[in-house]
Parts: C-alpha cells; sequence; structure tokens
C-alpha cells in the first residue's frame, strides 16, 4: 500500500452514481421501505455516530466487538492495539460486517405488536484493510480526532514511536452498503384507532455533559476547542 493514505485517495476513482448497488447481502426485505441506498443517507447516519459494532468469525466462532470508527469519502476506519486479535483477524481479510445505530425515540402504539423504535442504522459488508506506514496511521487517527474532538489533535504532544507500532488501523470501503431508518409515529390498526390508549412518539437524544476536570490539569482552563463540553 503506499505510505500515505492522501496518495491511497488520489488512485481512487471517482463514483459518478449517487446510490450504493443492492446485493444479496444488503437488499432489506423485511420493512424494505425503511431502506436507504443513497450515499447521502448512508453518510449522514455513519457522520452521526461514533461507536459501531463489527462482526468476524474466528475458528468458526462469531464475535462482535464494539468500537469507535469515522468515515472519510468513501472509506470507514477504526483503530486498536495490535497485538488485538480482532484486529490481526481483520486485517488477514475475513469478511466483516460493520453496523452503526443510533437510538432515536421509543415509538408508543395502541397494542404491543406495534409498539416500535425509531433508529437510524447503516450496514456495511466486506473485508478490512490495514493503514500502512506511520504518517499514514498519524493521519488517520487525526482524522478520528477531528471527527470526534475537533482542534485536540494539534494541542497533544507527539505520539511516540512505540505507541505507532502498538497502534493498528483499519479501512473498509464503502461498497456493500445500506442504510436503515424509521422515524414518525405509530402505525395503528384501523380497530385500534378510537380506543383510549395513549399513543405517541417518546425521543431520544445523545447530548455532551459538563466537562469533568482531571486533577492533572492542574487548574487549567478548558481550551476553546473543546467549548463544547461546557454546558450540558
Amino acid at each position: 500500500m503506499p505510505d500515505s493514505i492522501s496518495q491511497t485517495r488520489e488512485q481512487e476513482p471517482e463514483s459518478g452514481s449517487q446510490t450504493y448497488s443492492k446485493t444479496d447481502k444488503t437488499r432489506v426485505r423485511r420493512a424494505h421501505k425503511r431502506a436507504r441506498y443513497d450515499r447521502e443517507a448512508v453518510h449522514a447516519v455513519l457522520d452521526a455516530g461514533f461507536i459501531c459494532h463489527i462482526a468476524y468469525v474466528i475458528d468458526g466462532q462469531p464475535f462482535v466487538t464494539p468500537t469507535a470508527y469515522w468515515r472519510e469519502g468513501e472509506r470507514v476506519y477504526w483503530h486498536g492495539s495490535s497485538a488485538s486479535r480482532m484486529l490481526k483477524t481483520q486485517r488477514a481479510g475475513v469478511p466483516v460486517c460493520f453496523n452503526a445505530s443510533l437510538f432515536d425515540g421509543l415509538v408508543l402504539a395502541k397494542s404491543g405488536f406495534h409498539t416500535s423504535v425509531n433508529y437510524r442504522s447503516v450496514t456495511i459488508y466486506g473485508s478490512a484493510e490495514q493503514v500502512e506506514g506511520r504518517a499514514a496511521k498519524e493521519r488517520a487517527l487525526e482524522g478520528l480526532f477531528a471527527r470526534m474532538m475537533p482542534g485536540r489533535w494539534e494541542s497533544l504532544r507527539a505520539p511516540t514511536t512505540q505507541e505507532m507500532k502498538a497502534t493498528s488501523v483499519l479501512w473498509m470501503p464503502l461498497e456493500e452498503a445500506v442504510a436503515k431508518i424509521r422515524t414518525g409515529g405509530p402505525v395503528e390498526d384501523d380497530a385500534d384507532l378510537t380506543l383510549p390508549i395513549w399513543s405517541g412518539v417518546l425521543p431520544v437524544r445523545q447530548v455532551m455533559d459538563k466537562a469533568i476536570t482531571d486533577p492533572a490539569s492542574r487548574g487549567l482552563p478548558l481550551p476553546d476547542h473543546l467549548e463544547l463540553f461546557k454546558v450540558g
């Protein structure tokens, strides 16, 4: 692989398609009207989340591992310890299934059968590749910080050689990808509409809480790039 992500990106062909192709794996069969194959929807869900779950198989045993992720262009990235069994297995090219899900609300119907949840999710199928070379890994990890804590990377000490050796970064292309999204209120049976039972949606959202200063900060004020964390 090239020793920088920028070089790798330059070699990626530009796709004129605004949608991802349906495959046997990505075709949604249950509640298929909730499926979205357009790039805009898939990107929006990925960019709204921070944690994914990655499924893979080792010696016939399936595993699912949660990890932080980030998207850059038509790729999703994740990282971990170079000694991790998960990453060692995934970088060997085994098939993986990546899922990121966001919980948006409880949908309370007049019956248990129609009670549901509002959510946004993206599932991606493929195999992972490893980012090679220190410069490329640093650039990738900078992308992680830019996604989660903009401005933080620039304020930190530089990673050591040993830290970079101990860290692996993997990526997977957004090729076999699909979003599945549910929004809106409950869907009721006509016979239930007049029942004297409350129905509606209890929205759920994730918010940043007030920052907790570590004693090692020795009274330093919260930096400007963490302004978002000042108010819950």
